[in-house]
This record gives C-alpha cells, structure tokens and sequence, in this order.
C-alpha cells in the first residue's frame, strides 16, 4: 500500500481546472521535472472533462507509492468509462493507465526518478495543505497560457538546435563529398598508373621474349656448325687425331650440343610465354607412347643403376582405346619428366604409369623416382625459370632448370595440370592429368574478358571440351563475333570496358537471335546477389568447376528450348 497525499472531488467546470492545478502541483512537490508535470495535469483535465461530458462527477485521490505517484478517479452516478476518447488521450500522456471497478475507475501512474524526491511524506502534506482555494477559470487559463508559451519557448529552442545541428551535417556531407571526390580522382589517378606499368610491364615482356627468341635462333647457327666440324674431325675419313686431341675435340661437340640443347629450351619457353603454342591434336595411342619413351631412355637409366619401367593400366585400352591429344606436347611433358627422375635417382627405379580417371574424363600419368627427392620448401620453385634445387647431386648432374616450367607450360597448352609431391631421401612422384575427350561435348564456346591472361587459361581448360573457342576483349566484340559465329554457350566476365558483362546480357536477352544462348559468369566476387546465371569465382577456378557449369548451362537452355517449342 502506498501513502494518500490528497483527494478531491469534480462536479462542475471550476473543479477541473481546480484539479488540474493540484495535480500539477503534486507532481512538482514528489520530484517529476516541468513536461511530466504538464502531462500530469492534461490528463486529469482530460478525464474530468469526460466525466462532466457524461453528465456524472467523479472523485479523484492521489496516492505516492514507492517511486510511482497514482492517481485513481472513480466516476460517480453509475458512469461507464471504458475505452473513451480522453482516456486513450490520457494513456499517452502517463507511463501507465487502467480500467477497473466495472469500467467505472480510472487508475494513472507516472513513475518517480528516484533521485529527484526531495520532500518528505509529511512536507508534501503540509505544503497542499498551504494551497489558496481554486482559481477563477481566468486565473486557471492565464497559467496555461503561460504553460503553453514555456512549451512554445522549449519547442523553439529545439528546433534551433536541430538547425544548427542540420547544419552541422550539411558542412559534414559537403566535407565528406569534397574528401571523396578528391579520393575519386587519387583513384582514377592510381587506375591510369597501374595501366601504364602494366603497359610497361607488356612491353618489357615481349623485349624479353623477342630477345630470346632472337638469341636462341642468333646462336642455333653457330652452333650447328662448330657441331659439323666435331663430326668431320671424328669421321672415319678425317686424319688420325691423337688420343688427346680425340679427348679435347669430344668435349668441344659434347659442349656444343649442350648448348644447343639449352637454346633449343629457350626458344621453346619464349614461344610458350608469348601464347604462341596451338595444339594439334590427334588420336595417341598411349600404349606404343608409353613403350616408346621407356625404349627411348632405358639405356640412360641403365648406364646409373637405375630400372626404368612403363606400365599401362588396361582400362585405358578398355575404356578410351587412343587419346585426342597432341602427341608432341605430351610426349615432351613426359620425356622431360623422365628425364629428370633419371637424373636424380642414383639408384632404385623409375615408373611411369597411365590410368583412366572417369570421374573427371582424364588419363593420369605418373612419374615416381626413388631418388634424392625435393624439400617441401622447394616443390613449387622447381617450376620457376632456371631455379634449380641446391644439393651436392645437382653438381654432379646437367642441367637448365627450364625443364620443369617449359613440362608445365605444355600442360597448360593441353588443357592439363601438373603437380608434385616428394619427400626428401624417398623419392618424387610427378602426376600429369589430361583430358582424354575424343569428340568435344559442346560446340562453339566464346570467352568475353578483358582479361587476356584470363581468355588465355579459358582456352587451355576448354582443349577438348570445346569443338572451337571464340575470344571477346569486351561486351561489343562479343556482340559482333556472336552474330557472326552464335556460341553454343559464352563466359563472360561482368567488368569489362566498353560494355560490361551485366549490360552484355541485356543486350543478349533482347535480342530475338541471342537470347537463347547460355551464359555462365565469371567474377572476382563468386556472391552476385540478383544474378540468373551461374557465377564462378575468377580466381582459383578449376577446370571441373568450369566445365561442370558450362555443361549445367548448355542443359539448361535446352530444356527451356524445349519447353518452348512445346508451348509454341
């Protein structure tokens, strides 16, 4: 229970104002601050006008229980309140409101913040027990004009502040945008650096690759002929050489051909860095290339102590009987393969195997050694340029270190991959995948990037998949080669020049010819919110991702193509 402060009653017009008076002064004696105060006293006036509305009084008692002050108003003469107009005005402006007594009593409560009671129980009595009687109407209506002009003078003072403060976020936003556009043009300023250096960086490649490309064919002459003249000096019709001079020239033609040997590599990287490999592939028995290659290097490995065998596994006569590939390429991949295994494999064996992967459409090659094997550190280095692996055997041995980059970079050409895994002391096992498609699964595949290292990489994962490939710098050669030659299916990226790879596919669905032709995304963001087509991420792709999606997409569009004949 809490402690009665006062009560009083209404009957007539004057007692409202009279209550309203007290109940402002009430809640300014236990603590509320002026707007509570003001509400208080509306929502009184607004029930005992609603009950003088009715034509009944009511008896109003106000009541200080803990940190809430309550105020009951019960309505006399049988008057039924229920949810009334200035009830539901009167719940707004308190912190609770209820309804009980059979719709005839009316309960307000406004909390107390308690660190602002100040007056005791007895001080709060005694200070109402001061009050004059109630006020002439006129007085009760000064005193709310004089109420409405403090609210008028807080509400102005509120909105100066929002103005100042709404001007303080205009000067905020117009920093803000000068900031930006000036970070706009550091960028734009940043892009035209970038595309200088990369111009820089294009030009610096192909000095590198025309410089190789013209040393290697400057010192092939030379060198054939200072190989010639070895072979005549050592020729059964040339004058008897004594032992040391048979000695000396052997060395000179032994060194000759292996600089030969190392222009020929150079000329062949620098044509694979310059993208000018274009496979030619065939059908390869890999049975007789298997044998082949054992045949080939076998003495080699016999001369070091070392057993080279070949095995092919049956299901690759079974299954795919002759790969499409060509058989140069992959001859040289794995020759160089062999060769290296041979090299660092003092003693213990080297094992080429074939095997069909279904799951992935491909033959397996693999090359395991029982040599001297690479540092985890290394595995990756050994296919940089010239990078060879420090160790007292690699004294011992001959060698470029361009086997390796030039063996992956035919991969690549091929459509295949190829890794290595080793331990040192136990050996290495080189593992070579490749597409073993007969006939293409799809037709004609266009790849519109602006990205040529990109449209590069596309190619290589398409050999075999693709019947023909189609390349697009933006969304306008894309449009023009698709009108000339319609792809059975197109990759496109979303952030080229001209026109982008979103408005690209706008174009295509508007138009009566294009519209039916799938597209698979490709961007350096996988997440395209909104997107309908299939979106792969740029970076990291694999060739499985990309296939398996071209194929899903080449499906889909044909039972849409079907569905919509059936409809027509």
């Amino acid at each position: 229970m809490g402690e009665v402060l006062t009560s009083a009653e209404i009957r007539r017009d004057q007692d409202v104002f009279a209550v309203r008076q007290l109940g402002r002064r009430i809640a300014e004696l236990v603590g509320l601050e002026s707007q509570d105060q003001i509400r208080v006293a509306t929502a009184l006036s607004e029930i005992g006008r609603e009950a003088l509305g009715r034509g009944a009084g009511s008896t109003v008692v106000f009541d200080l229980r803990e940190d809430r002050l309550v105020i009951t108003v019960d309505y006399l003469d049988g008057a039924d309140v229920r949810e009334s107009e200035g009830v539901q005005l009167a719940g707004r402006l308190v912190d609770e409101i209820a309804l009980s007594a059979g719709d005839r009593r009316v309960t307000l409560v406004k909390r107390v913040p308690e660190h602002r009671r100040r007056r005791s129980l007895d001080g709060i009595r005694a200070e109402l027990a001061r009050l004059s009687p109630p006020t002439a109407a006129l007085d009760v209506l000064r005193e709310q004009n004089r109420e409405l002009a403090g609210t008028l003078e807080e509400v102005l003072r509120l909105n100066a502040e929002l103005t100042e403060t709404n001007q303080g976020v205009l000067a905020l936003y117009n920093q803000l945008s000068a900031e930006l556009e000036e970070t706009n043009r550091g960028v734009v300023a940043l892009y035209a650096e970038l595309d200088e250096k990369s111009s820089q960086l294009r030009q610096a490649a192909e000095a590198r690759q025309r410089f190789w490309a013209n040393v290697s064919h400057e010192l092939r002459l030379p060198l054939n002929s200072i190989i010639g003249l070895v072979r005549l000096l050592l020729g059964s019709g040339a004058e008897p050489l004594t032992g040391e001079q048979h000695h000396q020239v052997t060395l000179i033609g032994a060194s000759a051909e292996t600089l030969l040997a190392l222009v020929g590599e150079l000329l062949d990287l620098a044509k694979a860095e310059s993208g000018r490999l274009d496979p030619q592939p065939s059908m390869v028995d890999v049975v007789a290339l298997a044998e082949g290659l054992r045949m080939t290097l076998q003495p080699a490995g016999r001369a070091d102590g070392v057993t080279l065998s070949a095995h092919v596994s049956a299901d690759v006569a079974d299954e795919i009987g002759e790969m499409f590939v060509d058989e140069t390429m992959l001859t040289t991949i794995l020759r160089n393969l062999l060769s290296n295994a041979l090299k660092f494999t003092e003693q213990g064996e080297v094992r080429l195997t074939a095997a069909v992967d279904p799951a992935m459409a491909e033959v397996v090659f693999t090359v395991a050694d029982t040599g001297v094997g690479i540092p985890p550190e290394h595995l990756e280095r050994v296919f940089e340029e010239f990078f060879q692996v420090p160790g007292p055997l690699q004294l011992k041995t001959k060698g470029t270190g361009l086997g390796l980059p030039y063996a992956r970079r035919l991969t690549e050409a091929i459509g295949g991959t190829l890794e290595l895994a080793s331990r040192p002391g136990e050996g290495t096992t080189a593992t070579l995948r490749v597409p073993h498609r007969v006939t293409p699964e799809v037709g004609r595949v266009l790849v519109a990037d602006d990205d040529a290292g990109f449209r590069a990489v596309a190619r290589q994962m398409l050999f075999g998949f693709a019947a023909a490939v189609d390349e697009a710098a933006d969304g306008v050669e894309a449009l023009t080669l698709m009108r000339e030659r319609p792809p059975e299916v197109v990759l496109v990226d979303l952030l080229m020049p001209r026109l982008d790879g979103t408005a690209l596919l706008h174009r295509m669905a508007e138009d009566d010819v294009l519209c039916g032709i799938p597209a698979v995304v490709v961007s350096v963001v996988s997440e395209q919110p909104g997107e309908p087509h299939p979106v792969l991420p740029k970076h990291g792709l694999r060739r499985d991702q990309l296939l398996e999606a071209l194929r899903e997409a080449v499906r889909d569009g044909s039972v849409e193509g079907d569905r919509g004949g059936a409809h027509d």
